[in-house]
């Protein structure tokens, strides 16, 4: 099944490509302030979606631009969830940080996941209990044994009223960390942590499609994901803490408060 999730991401990339070399006919929409949807995320998501019901037609789809498919319930035993373009304002603004993120929830557990940058032709992989990859390599997180030794990523939504939370929780981690980070791609972000790239990741207010794909490459590289509290609720909750142990820990004390 991640065979097919991998061919279906690389059709998907194909069509983010082309269209990525003439940015000024792209046809663009505001969903809700500063966060847009472009006829190419329809393009590859319904792409994605074609292959991925063309090989397993009873399998239900989470997808962000079309939603939930109408066999979609809590008694679904396969789940795609699909965010065709993460960081669409930067593929808006042909900023080269964006991918792909695709994952395969079963009975309720994530348990296949890619994520793919077409712009570097890096494709990261995971099945649960069997690893995380980089283009077939193996990928483990960093664990620094503190945070002030952590280059730290992280974001914010598209809500103007989460900024100043966020300014407060941006000063409380980056004054004990070497940097934060924000490239305005959950996924990519996550993505990045697992192979070693950063060594944390903070958001709050974060869709599923954001962040399923990414957590379990976190998770099979050696790291942990949870919400701000430390709990494991976060692919509903959608706030995320994700780093080695030991800059989890350091994490999730700093950022408590904000839970």
């Amino acid at each position: 099944m991640l065979n097919t999730a991998i061919k279906a991401a690389r059709r998907a990339a194909s069509e983010i490509n082309r269209a990525s070399f003439d940015l000024d006919r792209i046809t663009v929409s505001e969903k809700n302030h500063n966060d847009f949807v472009t006829n190419i995320d329809q393009l590859a998501e319904q792409v994605i979606v074609e292959a991925l019901l063309k090989a397993y037609p009873d399998h239900a789809i989470l997808a962000e631009e079309s939603g939930a498919s109408k066999n979609l319930n809590d008694e679904s035993e396969n789940v795609w969830i699909i965010d065709p373009i993460d960081g669409t304002t930067n593929f808006l603004h042909g900023y080269p940080n964006f991918c792909i993120s695709i994952a395969l929830q079963q009975r309720g557990v994530i348990t296949n996941a890619l994520v793919y940058d077409p712009v570097r032709n890096d494709l990261f992989t995971a099945t649960k209990g069997a690893g995380a990859y980089l283009n077939e390599k193996r990928i483990r997180v960093r664990n620094p044994d503190r945070i002030n030794k952590a280059l730290i990523g992280s974001g914010h939504g598209a809500d103007p009223r989460a900024l100043a939370e966020y300014l407060r929780m941006y000063e409380v981690v980056a004054s004990r960390c070497h940097g934060v980070r924000s490239s305005g791609s959950a996924a990519l972000e996550l993505a990045n942590l697992a192979a070693g790239r950063t060594d944390g990741f903070f958001e709050k207010g974060l869709k599923v499609w954001d962040i399923a794909a990414g957590s379990l490459l976190v998770t099979e590289a050696g790291g942990i994901v949870g919400e701000f509290s430390g709990e494991s609720d976060y692919l509903h909750k959608g706030d995320i803490i994700a780093a080695g142990p030991k800059v989890f820990a350091n994490m999730v004390a700093l950022l408590k408060p904000f839970a």
